[in-house]
């Protein structure tokens, strides 16, 4: 199975799976950015329930941003995000498994700055790919994909936030989570809350 995904900021559980399950990931950089998709945010679990982190971004001057493609969009420096960050993901994993195994990992990516929000997302795939010890064969499209073919399944309209498409091959199942007793199972957060919660175990969900 082949797939096409949209480029993911510490993307969901169920992309994470179309990684480890294709024989070749087509990874989209000339779409269209769209707001409030993974594209710039991830969904974490926290003690008030799910929670948003978004990385700000901006167009090259004169565009607007929904008209720029996704390898053009560049990440801003507005506000504190990466400490906000940083600090959100302490607060929320601080006692989970495994969040201090992986915190030196994935530290950098709230301390260095990228210019552009497709190299940033390109740099936290190859690095969660590392941790959870998964190997895809990755593409970058050279042009948009229109669609899908035979061969290739689109999962750029499956994998989003609000009003997915359906996804016949993804059906979350239940993980420890710290909040759940709270909260009940909270399906499909980030990659991060796996990995926090489930360690090494991780690669046998997806």
């Amino acid at each position: 199975m082949n797939s096409i995904l949209s480029s993911t900021c510490f993307g969901p559980v169920q992309w994470y799976q179309k990684l480890a399950h294709s024989d070749t990931v087509y990874l989209e950089q000339h779409d269209h950015f769209i707001k409030q998709t993974y594209r710039n945010r991830c969904i974490i679990a926290t003690g008030q329930g799910p929670q948003a982190l978004t990385v700000p971004v901006e167009s090259p001057q004169g565009l607007r941003i929904d008209k720029t493609e996704m390898k053009d969009v560049r990440i801003s420096d507005h506000g504190s995000w990466r400490h906000l960050h940083w600090q959100a993901l302490q607060s929320a994993y601080g006692e989970s498994p495994f969040f201090e195994f992986y915190a030196d990992d994935l530290h950098p990516f709230f301390e260095k700055h990228w210019d552009f929000l497709f190299d940033f997302n390109l740099a936290i795939t190859q690095k969660m790919c590392e941790l959870l010890d998964i190997e895809p064969h990755i593409e970058l499209t050279e042009e948009y994909i229109q669609c899908s073919n035979g061969d290739v399944i689109d999962y750029r309209d499956a994998i989003r936030p609000k009003h997915p498409l359906p996804d016949t091959t993804f059906a979350p199942r239940p993980y420890y989570q710290v909040y759940q007793q709270k909260f009940s199972f909270l399906p499909n957060l980030s990659i991060l809350d796996l990995l926090f919660n489930e360690g090494n175990e991780a690669m046998l969900y997806l």
